[in-house]
């Protein structure tokens, strides 16, 4: 399959910019899933809560829908004593967002949700990297069985990961996508730059439909993040799925400091500074994601914004760089 023969290519192409949907777990949560809890083995024991999930982020006006797979790798399942349900789970969850993207009244890409296996690889960890294409493809023959478009492989950290995943989507025969979770100063867990994940897997199969970052912080780190990789690479299609506002506990509870006003503001300033699939991640419900929608629908290109304007209509960054630690010295002493 080439890059340009696949379905998200073919909707980029026609729309110039497509909403992805919001978050997976915060939703679930709100059904009842329990801390703790396999959100996977819902595919199968409550599929009409994961029917609903997908309906609801369709019916807000998502272009993309995540399959309920984040954790579907062997090494992930072992924690829940599914390692031997791989293929099942992963068919299963393709296949009810299959359903309720072709039964939508426009088209909806499925995308087959690939996080991280939890293990690091050699020489940090045990993992070899060929377990990891192994364990990958698994996931990823699941998720083409079912129906998927594309393998979405997000919140990574690790390069080698990420080229592993690739590899298995590859191997399958599936055009892929990959994101990064910028959490760490800027950087991945494991020290990726957001201007550097551009390198990371140019060279497998056809490379990458479409690559940026997902999770992290909050939503103005997620758009700083933005920035050093549209200025890396000017034409690159890029996705950003920003948490929404800022994670804060309250008691047992997490709770999201963003609204949908708020949310709008950062799909706006996400399309100036070059992003062409935009959603959210942890915190981003229905409301906030329909907000986006309209804010796409109806947006009319300004500049390309400054981290000065993403702080000052979003609010402060939490995950400052050294860099960006210093640049409100710089301005206090040039307005001095």
């Amino acid at each position: 399959m080439t890059a340009s023969s696949n379905p998200l290519s073919d909707l980029l192409a026609e729309k110039g910019v497509l909403l992805a949907d919001g978050a997976t777990g915060t939703s679930l949560f709100a059904m009842g899933l329990e801390a703790g809890e396999a959100p996977e083995l819902w595919n199968t024991q409550k599929p009409e809560n994961i029917t609903k999930l997908h309906q609801d982020f369709v019916d807000a006006g998502a272009d993309i829908i995540l399959t309920n797979t984040f954790g579907g790798t062997r090494h992930r399942l072992k924690l829940h004593h599914a390692q031997d349900r791989v293929h099942e789970l992963n068919k299963v969850a393709a296949e009810i967002a299959r359903a309720v993207a072709d039964k939508a009244p426009k088209k909806v890409i499925v995308a087959g949700s690939v996080g991280p296996t939890g293990e690091l690889l050699i020489p940090l960890g045990a993992m070899t990297y060929e377990d990891a294409v192994s364990a990958f493809a698994e996931q990823i023959e699941g998720l083409k069985a079912g129906g998927a478009d594309v393998a979405w492989i997000e919140t990574m950290s690790a390069p080698d990961e990420i080229r592993a995943a690739a590899e298995a989507a590859v191997k399958v025969g599936m055009p892929y996508v990959y994101t990064g979770s910028f959490d760490t100063a800027g950087k991945t867990m494991m020290g990726l730059a957001p201007k550097d994940i551009h390198g990371v897997a140019p060279d497998i199969g056809d490379g990458p439909i479409a690559v940026g970052a997902n999770c992290g912080v909050g939503a103005s780190d997620i758009l700083a993040t933005l920035l050093s990789m549209s200025e890396a690479a000017p034409d690159a299609t890029i996705v950003i799925k920003g948490n929404c506002g800022i994670p804060e506990f309250r008691g047992e509870k997490i709770y999201y400091s963003g609204t949908p006003p708020l949310m709008a503001e950062y799909a706006r300033l996400a399309m100036d500074a070059g992003a062409k699939i935009i959603g959210g991640c942890c915190g981003t419900s229905c409301e906030h994601l329909a907000a986006i929608r309209v804010a796409v629908d109806n947006h009319v290109a300004g500049a390309r914004p400054t981290l000065d304007v993403i702080v000052e209509k979003i609010g402060p960054l939490r995950n400052k760089t050294a860099e960006e630690q210093a640049a409100p010295r710089e301005r206090r002493s040039r307005r001095s």
